[in-house]
């Protein structure tokens, strides 16, 4: 069973101060179903969210063509990963955009921070996801002094005008922080360690930003709070529960798509004509 709209709608930030201790990682929010349960919902949901996406990329060769952007943030092991490959999995991935903003480089620290992110915005008809963004400049920045307290408030209000030009341009942005409790990072953390095939996984930084544990969430509470807007608002998603976390996220990007209502764009040509042609001159016959 998917989510109810009303339980759904609880995943919205409210306005004012952000306290990410008071919001449970593994809070049902109410969903009756189990795992089993929101397996199989999500997979009910699949072909919606495919024909949801399709008509949007059909539409990619109109300019004014809307397009969705999907924001995932979340602590190492928090399953950016697993949404992207879970949820956004599910439809055609020819209409779909994944960055991933790593370390900047040598170039990119030549321009201001949101030049590298402009430059992956989706364009008309397509799905953009990033797997960490632009708010790793408001997070590492502010956590391990990358940039000094008034560069990091410049920042902010930066990037709600960012997406506030993005929003009155076409584009319907989802922003999820996938949320997730200490415990649950050190199991994910030791799974990892424990299976040679998880390796690959695995960075021993990952410990060492682990340590900073309370300045991360402090950083977080603070991005949420003076981001979180009318025209792209932050969405909390409880995230113990891999399950629950990408059946939320996937209806959340489904509720997106439909939002358009997009018809099938019109045909350009004849199609009783190029009917009669392929049946009456078809060279191959």
């Amino acid at each position: 069973m998917p989510f109810p709209s009303e339980l759904l709608s609880s995943l919205r930030l409210a306005p004012g101060a952000v306290d990410l201790n008071r919001l449970d990682p593994r809070d049902s929010l109410g969903y009756d179903g189990d795992k089993g349960s929101a397996e199989e919902a999500l997979a009910g949901l699949g072909v919606r969210l495919a024909d949801a996406q399709e008509r949007l990329f059909a539409h990619r060769g109109d300019a004014a063509a809307p397009r969705v952007l999907l924001v995932l943030q979340g602590m190492d092991t928090s399953g950016k990963g697993g949404v992207i490959e879970k949820a956004v999995g599910l439809v055609n991935p020819q209409g779909v955009r994944i960055t991933s903003f790593k370390a900047p480089t040598a170039e990119e620290l030549e321009h201001d921070f949101l030049w590298r992110v402009r430059k992956a915005v989706p364009e008309p008809g397509y799905l953009g996801v990033f797997d960490r963004s632009h708010y790793e400049d408001v997070l590492i920045g502010r956590v391990r002094g990358l940039a000094d307290a008034e560069e990091i408030e410049r920042r902010y209000a930066a990037i709600a005008d960012f997406e506030g030009e993005l929003a009155a341009s076409g584009v319907r942005i989802v922003k999820c922080m996938l949320h997730i409790s200490a415990e649950t990072q050190k199991e994910r953390l030791l799974a990892r360690l424990d299976d040679p095939a998880k390796h690959w996984k695995f960075n021993p930084a990952d410990i060492d930003e682990r340590a900073l544990w309370a300045e991360y969430r402090s950083a977080y509470q603070v991005a949420l709070e003076r981001t979180s807007t009318a025209t792209a608002p932050w969405y909390v998603v409880p995230s113990d529960r891999k399950w629950l976390r990408n059946l939320a996220v996937a209806q959340l990007l489904l509720e997106a798509l439909e939002s358009f209502e997009l018809e099938w764009p019109p045909a350009d040509f004849d199609p009783v004509e190029q009917r009669r042609r392929l049946l009456e001159e078809d060279p191959i016959s």
